[in-house]
């Protein structure tokens, strides 16, 4: 019995826990889901809920005035805000992906989220994000149970073949241009120059999808150094790591998925036990 449990761990036949809270970080049921949502304690992963506002949100492609906006500005103000959060995470820690959610419904919209290269950065990020706000409204940061957005993102959408549109249940990844990626990854060591959406999905690789149940620009306060181009954040540094400080103690490799569901399924033990 404990076998078959371990086998459907978050998948559709696990009744318990919610498969697409594991997957994806966000449930559309939110907190009216019939299953568990296992919130992590700790991990290399952040959620920002609905942080980027695209210029076209009410309707694709048209301003809130109804006038048709050039895709090239909205692929601009969308690389700036990229590059701009990414400037700023990156203070914490070495950032292997930073994935901006192309979604449209509301638990999926604008959520980016930012996996760095050990937990106790992801930490330090999220301790200093409490209490803050981007361009007027407050950032939502948790853990994320996703390491893996091997099986978070919709094969489908990198294929222009998704017939769910932006309310498809998986993530529908927002792309930057070539010449920012490597601006961004390229100052750290082992950047190749070549890397898909995610940088934790190695180039070629896909996972069989076909398999799922799918159901301003100022810093005010933030210690932002000066020649910075871009950000809308308000709040204080939030004990930041100085220059020239000792790294933190590297974390233990990275999680894959049954290491994930191991430790999910020891928390729901403890739960048991105190309760």
């Amino acid at each position: 019995m404990a076998e078959h449990l371990a086998s459907i761990f978050g998948t559709e036949k696990d009744r318990v826990n919610c498969p697409f809270y594991f997957k994806i970080g966000a449930c559309r049921h939110g907190d009216r889901c019939s299953r568990l949502h296992n919130r992590p304690t700790i991990s290399p992963t952040l959620l920002l809920s609905n942080m980027y506002h695209r210029p076209d949100m009410i309707t694709p492609g048209v301003d809130a005035q109804g006038n048709p906006i050039d895709p090239r500005k909205i692929q601009d103000h969308f690389e700036d805000f990229y590059e701009d959060i990414f400037e700023e995470l990156n203070k914490f820690g070495e950032i292997e992906s930073l994935n901006v959610c192309d979604n449209l419904a509301d638990h999926m919209i604008g959520n980016v989220y930012v996996q760095f290269k050990e937990e106790d950065q992801a930490a330090a990020a999220l301790q200093a994000l409490q209490g803050r706000f981007y361009s007027g409204r407050p950032i939502i940061a948790d853990f994320s149970p996703v390491t893996d957005f091997r099986e978070a993102t919709c094969r489908q959408y990198e294929e222009n073949s998704c017939n769910r549109g932006g309310y498809c249940n998986f993530m529908h990844v927002k792309m930057i241009g070539r010449d920012l990626r490597r601006k961004l990854y390229g100052r750290y060591h082992g950047y190749k120059g070549s890397r898909s959406r995610s940088r934790s999905v190695s180039p070629g690789y896909r996972r069989d999808y076909d398999r799922r149940d799918r159901d301003d620009r100022d810093y005010r306060g933030s210690g932002r150094r000066s020649g910075d181009r871009h950000g809308r954040y308000d709040g204080d540094d939030g004990g930041r790591r100085r220059h020239g400080s000792p790294r933190p103690s590297r974390s233990p490799g990275r999680e894959g998925s049954e290491e994930r569901r191991a430790r999910i399924e020891q928390w729901n033990r403890k739960r048991e036990e105190r309760e």
